[in-house]
Protein backbone atom coordinates (compact mmCIF):
# COMPACT_ATOMS: atom_id res chain seq x y z
CA UNK A 1 0.00 0.00 0.00
CA UNK A 2 1.42 3.37 -1.04
CA UNK A 3 1.36 6.68 0.73
CA UNK A 4 -2.05 8.36 0.99
CA UNK A 5 -1.65 11.92 -0.23
CA UNK A 6 -3.29 14.79 1.66
CA UNK A 7 -5.11 17.27 -0.53
CA UNK A 8 -4.64 20.97 0.12
CA UNK A 9 -8.26 21.24 1.26
CA UNK A 10 -7.79 18.39 3.75
CA UNK A 11 -4.49 19.90 4.85
CA UNK A 12 -6.30 23.14 5.60
CA UNK A 13 -8.90 21.15 7.56
CA UNK A 14 -6.10 19.58 9.58
CA UNK A 15 -4.48 22.94 10.30
CA UNK A 16 -7.76 24.10 11.85
CA UNK A 17 -6.81 21.91 14.84
CA UNK A 18 -4.35 24.63 15.80
CA UNK A 19 -7.38 26.64 16.93
CA UNK A 20 -7.56 24.49 20.09
CA UNK A 21 -4.11 25.33 21.54
CA UNK A 22 -4.42 28.91 20.25
CA UNK A 23 -7.70 29.30 22.18
CA UNK A 24 -6.19 28.23 25.49
CA UNK A 25 -3.09 30.37 24.96
CA UNK A 26 -5.46 33.32 24.54
CA UNK A 27 -7.88 32.36 27.32
CA UNK A 28 -5.23 32.10 30.02
CA UNK A 29 -3.36 35.21 28.80
CA UNK A 30 -0.07 33.32 28.48
CA UNK A 31 1.49 35.90 26.20
CA UNK A 32 2.42 33.10 23.82
CA UNK A 33 -0.44 33.44 21.33
CA UNK A 34 1.30 35.87 18.98
CA UNK A 35 4.53 33.84 19.02
CA UNK A 36 2.61 30.61 18.44
CA UNK A 37 0.67 32.03 15.50
CA UNK A 38 3.75 33.55 13.89
CA UNK A 39 5.74 30.38 14.54
CA UNK A 40 3.06 28.21 12.98
CA UNK A 41 2.84 30.43 9.90
CA UNK A 42 6.62 30.39 9.55
CA UNK A 43 6.63 26.59 9.88
CA UNK A 44 4.03 26.24 7.10
CA UNK A 45 5.81 28.60 4.71
CA UNK A 46 9.28 27.20 5.44
CA UNK A 47 8.18 23.58 5.00
CA UNK A 48 6.50 24.36 1.67
CA UNK A 49 9.65 26.14 0.47
CA UNK A 50 11.97 23.39 1.65
CA UNK A 51 9.69 20.82 0.02
CA UNK A 52 10.04 22.63 -3.31
CA UNK A 53 13.80 22.90 -2.86
CA UNK A 54 14.27 19.26 -1.87
CA UNK A 55 12.35 18.16 -4.96
CA UNK A 56 15.04 19.65 -7.18
CA UNK A 57 17.83 18.64 -4.78
CA UNK A 58 16.79 15.00 -5.11
CA UNK A 59 16.58 15.34 -8.89
CA UNK A 60 20.08 16.82 -9.17
CA UNK A 61 21.56 14.39 -6.64
CA UNK A 62 24.87 16.22 -6.91
CA UNK A 63 27.43 15.56 -4.12
CA UNK A 64 28.75 19.14 -4.28
CA UNK A 65 25.27 20.64 -4.01
CA UNK A 66 24.40 18.25 -1.17
CA UNK A 67 27.61 19.14 0.69
CA UNK A 68 26.93 22.85 0.22
CA UNK A 69 23.48 22.35 1.73
CA UNK A 70 25.02 20.72 4.82
CA UNK A 71 27.53 23.57 5.19
CA UNK A 72 24.67 26.07 5.02
CA UNK A 73 22.83 24.10 7.74
CA UNK A 74 25.94 24.17 9.94
CA UNK A 75 26.37 27.93 9.53
CA UNK A 76 22.69 28.59 10.25
CA UNK A 77 22.81 26.27 13.28
CA UNK A 78 25.90 28.07 14.57
CA UNK A 79 24.24 31.47 14.28
CA UNK A 80 21.08 30.10 15.91
CA UNK A 81 23.12 28.74 18.84
CA UNK A 82 24.80 32.12 19.26
CA UNK A 83 21.42 33.81 19.46
CA UNK A 84 19.95 31.33 21.93
CA UNK A 85 22.93 31.18 24.29
CA UNK A 86 23.86 34.86 24.21
CA UNK A 87 27.57 34.00 24.21
CA UNK A 88 30.21 36.02 22.43
CA UNK A 89 30.84 35.12 18.80
CA UNK A 90 34.61 34.74 19.31
CA UNK A 91 33.98 32.14 22.03
CA UNK A 92 31.24 30.02 20.50
CA UNK A 93 31.02 30.37 16.71
CA UNK A 94 34.12 28.40 15.69
CA UNK A 95 33.85 25.74 18.46
CA UNK A 96 30.21 24.95 17.79
CA UNK A 97 30.69 24.98 14.02
CA UNK A 98 33.66 22.60 14.31
CA UNK A 99 31.70 20.42 16.73
CA UNK A 100 28.75 20.24 14.37
CA UNK A 101 30.90 19.58 11.30
CA UNK A 102 33.00 16.83 12.88
CA UNK A 103 30.06 15.06 14.51
CA UNK A 104 27.65 15.20 11.59
CA UNK A 105 30.37 14.06 9.19
CA UNK A 106 31.66 11.17 11.30
CA UNK A 107 28.29 9.84 12.45
CA UNK A 108 26.39 10.62 9.26
CA UNK A 109 28.87 8.94 6.92
CA UNK A 110 29.27 6.00 9.32
CA UNK A 111 25.52 5.39 9.25
CA UNK A 112 25.16 5.80 5.48
CA UNK A 113 28.36 3.98 4.51
CA UNK A 114 28.71 1.27 7.17
CA UNK A 115 25.18 0.61 8.40
CA UNK A 116 23.19 1.22 5.20
CA UNK A 117 26.15 0.28 2.98
CA UNK A 118 25.13 2.60 0.15
CA UNK A 119 27.42 2.73 -2.85
CA UNK A 120 26.85 6.49 -3.11
CA UNK A 121 27.14 8.01 0.36
CA UNK A 122 26.09 11.38 -1.10
CA UNK A 123 22.73 10.06 -2.34
CA UNK A 124 20.36 12.96 -1.66
CA UNK A 125 17.53 10.65 -0.58
CA UNK A 126 19.55 9.59 2.47
CA UNK A 127 22.28 12.22 2.80
CA UNK A 128 20.02 15.26 3.25
CA UNK A 129 17.45 13.76 5.70
CA UNK A 130 20.06 12.01 7.86
CA UNK A 131 22.34 15.02 8.13
CA UNK A 132 19.32 17.25 8.74
CA UNK A 133 17.96 15.23 11.63
CA UNK A 134 21.43 15.05 13.18
CA UNK A 135 21.84 18.82 12.94
CA UNK A 136 18.45 19.48 14.55
CA UNK A 137 19.14 17.27 17.54
CA UNK A 138 22.70 18.55 17.99
CA UNK A 139 21.51 22.15 17.99
CA UNK A 140 18.86 21.69 20.67
CA UNK A 141 21.09 19.65 23.01
CA UNK A 142 24.07 21.98 22.57
CA UNK A 143 22.05 25.11 23.36
CA UNK A 144 20.68 23.61 26.59
CA UNK A 145 24.06 22.20 27.64
CA UNK A 146 26.06 25.35 26.90
CA UNK A 147 23.60 27.56 28.76
CA UNK A 148 23.80 25.21 31.75
CA UNK A 149 27.58 24.95 31.59
CA UNK A 150 28.30 28.67 31.52
CA UNK A 151 25.54 29.67 33.94
CA UNK A 152 26.92 27.11 36.40
CA UNK A 153 30.45 28.46 36.04
CA UNK A 154 29.28 32.03 36.60
CA UNK A 155 27.09 31.08 39.54
CA UNK A 156 29.64 28.85 41.28
CA UNK A 157 32.94 30.59 40.63
CA UNK A 158 34.07 29.90 44.21
CA UNK A 159 33.69 26.15 43.72
CA UNK A 160 35.66 26.29 40.50
CA UNK A 161 38.48 28.30 42.11
CA UNK A 162 38.43 26.06 45.19
CA UNK A 163 39.00 23.00 43.01
CA UNK A 164 41.85 24.72 41.18
CA UNK A 165 43.38 25.84 44.46
CA UNK A 166 43.37 22.29 45.77
CA UNK A 167 45.43 20.90 42.94
CA UNK A 168 42.75 20.07 40.37
CA UNK A 169 43.63 20.57 36.73
CA UNK A 170 41.50 22.93 34.67
CA UNK A 171 39.71 19.94 33.10
CA UNK A 172 39.06 18.40 36.53
CA UNK A 173 37.71 21.69 37.89
CA UNK A 174 35.36 22.01 34.92
CA UNK A 175 34.11 18.42 35.21
CA UNK A 176 31.24 19.16 37.69
CA UNK A 177 29.89 21.85 35.37
CA UNK A 178 30.17 19.62 32.31
CA UNK A 179 28.30 16.96 34.29
CA UNK A 180 25.48 19.42 35.04
CA UNK A 181 25.31 20.37 31.37
CA UNK A 182 25.10 16.75 30.22
CA UNK A 183 22.41 15.88 32.77
CA UNK A 184 20.31 18.91 31.83
CA UNK A 185 20.59 18.37 28.08
CA UNK A 186 20.31 14.61 27.85
CA UNK A 187 17.93 13.61 30.65
CA UNK A 188 14.83 14.07 28.43
CA UNK A 189 16.44 12.04 25.64
CA UNK A 190 17.42 9.21 27.97
CA UNK A 191 13.90 9.16 29.43
CA UNK A 192 12.44 9.13 25.92
CA UNK A 193 14.64 6.22 24.87
CA UNK A 194 13.50 4.17 27.87
CA UNK A 195 9.80 4.32 26.95
CA UNK A 196 10.10 4.32 23.16
CA UNK A 197 7.83 1.76 21.59
CA UNK A 198 6.03 1.10 24.88
CA UNK A 199 4.54 4.47 25.79
CA UNK A 200 5.38 6.52 22.70
CA UNK A 201 5.66 5.71 19.00
CA UNK A 202 8.27 8.04 17.48
CA UNK A 203 7.48 10.28 14.55
CA UNK A 204 10.15 8.87 12.23
CA UNK A 205 8.79 5.34 12.55
CA UNK A 206 5.18 6.45 12.15
CA UNK A 207 6.15 8.49 9.09
CA UNK A 208 7.79 5.48 7.47
CA UNK A 209 4.83 3.23 8.19
CA UNK A 210 2.41 5.81 6.78
CA UNK A 211 4.73 6.07 3.79
CA UNK A 212 4.31 2.36 3.04
CA UNK A 213 7.30 0.76 4.81
CA UNK A 214 6.76 -2.40 6.82
CA UNK A 215 6.82 -2.01 10.63
CA UNK A 216 9.84 -4.32 10.72
CA UNK A 217 11.88 -1.98 8.51
CA UNK A 218 10.56 1.16 10.22
CA UNK A 219 11.58 -0.15 13.65
CA UNK A 220 15.17 -0.79 12.56
CA UNK A 221 15.47 2.68 11.06
CA UNK A 222 14.00 4.29 14.18
CA UNK A 223 16.40 2.35 16.37
CA UNK A 224 19.37 3.62 14.39
CA UNK A 225 18.02 7.20 14.24
CA UNK A 226 17.95 7.29 18.05
CA UNK A 227 21.47 5.85 18.26
CA UNK A 228 23.05 8.27 15.79
CA UNK A 229 21.27 11.37 17.15
CA UNK A 230 22.27 10.49 20.72
CA UNK A 231 25.87 9.82 19.69
CA UNK A 232 26.25 12.86 17.42
CA UNK A 233 24.72 15.19 20.01
CA UNK A 234 27.07 13.99 22.74
CA UNK A 235 30.13 14.09 20.48
CA UNK A 236 29.37 17.59 19.20
CA UNK A 237 28.84 18.86 22.76
CA UNK A 238 32.17 17.47 23.96
CA UNK A 239 34.03 19.00 21.00
CA UNK A 240 32.26 22.33 21.42
CA UNK A 241 32.92 22.60 25.17
CA UNK A 242 36.53 21.53 24.74
CA UNK A 243 37.20 24.21 22.12
CA UNK A 244 35.07 26.93 23.70
CA UNK A 245 36.66 26.46 27.14
CA UNK A 246 40.07 27.34 25.72
CA UNK A 247 38.75 30.82 24.91
CA UNK A 248 36.67 31.21 28.07
CA UNK A 249 39.43 31.42 30.70
CA UNK A 250 42.53 33.52 31.15
CA UNK A 251 46.01 32.15 31.86
CA UNK A 252 45.18 31.84 35.58
CA UNK A 253 41.97 29.89 35.03
CA UNK A 254 39.62 32.81 35.67
CA UNK A 255 36.38 32.83 33.69
CA UNK A 256 36.33 35.70 31.21
CA UNK A 257 33.30 37.79 30.27
CA UNK A 258 31.62 35.32 27.92
CA UNK A 259 28.25 37.05 27.51
CA UNK A 260 27.53 39.02 24.40
CA UNK A 261 27.18 42.74 25.23
CA UNK A 262 23.69 44.21 24.79
CA UNK A 263 23.00 46.28 21.71
CA UNK A 264 23.02 50.04 21.95
CA UNK A 265 19.25 50.19 21.66
CA UNK A 266 19.00 48.12 24.83
CA UNK A 267 17.86 44.93 23.14
CA UNK A 268 19.83 41.77 23.65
Amino acid sequence: MGTIDISYFNLFAGLLLLGIPFFYLWKFKTGLLRAAVIGSLRMIVQLFLIGMYLKYLFQWNNPWVNSLWVIIMILVAGQTALGRTGLRTRILLIPISVGFLCSVTLIGFYFIGVVLRLNNVFSAQYFIPIFGILMGNMLSSNVIALNTYYSGLKREQQLYRYLLGNGATRQEAQAPFIKQAIVKAFSPLVANIAVMGLVALPGTMIGQILGGSSPHVAIKYQMMIMVITFTASMLSLMITISLASRKSFDAYGKLLDVDRPPRKNGKK
